[in-house]
């Protein structure tokens, strides 16, 4: 796999005021990368830019809004002056049987985790040759739990959306990479839009996961299964 230097690379972050997003952004810049933070989060939003540094840009964005998607791509290629990577480190879960979800809840999850990411990579392709695009899908994607049966199905989805689009994207010279670390203690499971998160024993170093990510960027990685974030 060819080696990717990130040293100027220009890296849009969905979402970047999340724990693991933010993290990511932090390694692309130490790498010299440029970096643009988007979430929907406003105040969040500007307070985690302006921590990186105080001239990461960023823009308020929502997944779930179709209207958006040209609009984040835009800003971040004016912003930036191009735009060579999207991480997409973005999403929402939901526990519990799905005789127990709602239709909007089910419906964030979809637009969130699978059909808003795929929009903005569909929108940024043109400015990506040569480039790369990174979705965290998760372990879910390939061991669906019970109790997640709807985050399971929009992740897997996601996973083989990202891979079948490794493929097609070759010939451009553009990466696609499919992370799936397992649990990782980044807050999401204590902000559920639907149930309550089971007892579940103590996830990664949200650090060492946004490290495994971007070494995997850096490497050329197709593909970032579970046990490519054993920690030992």
């Amino acid at each position: 796999m060819p080696s990717r230097d990130l040293n100027g690379a220009r890296t849009l972050v969905l979402g970047g005021s999340g724990v693991l997003g933010n993290l990511i952004a932090q390694r692309l810049l130490d790498r010299g990368g440029k970096v643009m933070l988007a979430a929907r989060d406003r105040a969040r939003l500007q307070q985690q830019a302006t921590a990186l540094a105080p001239d990461v840009p960023s823009v308020e964005f929502d997944l779930q809004e179709p209207h958006h998607v040209d609009h984040v791509v835009r800003t971040a290629v004016a912003g930036l002056g191009g735009l060579d990577g999207v991480v997409n480190a973005a999403g929402v879960v939901a526990f519990g049987p799905l005789e127990d979800l709602s239709d909007a809840a089910l419906d964030e999850l979809v637009a969130t985790d699978l059909v808003g990411p795929l929009r903005v990579i569909r929108s940024a392709l043109p400015h990506l040759q040569g480039g790369f695009v990174v979705n965290i899908s998760g372990v879910v994607a390939e061991r669906p739990t019970a109790g997640m049966a709807a985050y399971s199905a929009v992740k897997a989805g996601l996973s083989a959306a990202t891979l079948a689009l490794g493929r097609e994207l070759r010939r451009q010279g553009i990466t696609v990479l499919d992370a799936r670390p397992p649990h990782t203690e980044t807050g999401l499971a204590q902000r559920p839009i639907s149930g309550a998160a089971p007892a579940m024993p103590a996830g990664l170093d949200p650090g060492f996961v946004a490290g495994v990510i971007v070494g995997g960027i850096e490497s050329g990685a197709r593909e970032l299964p579970p046990e490519a974030f054993a920690t030992s």
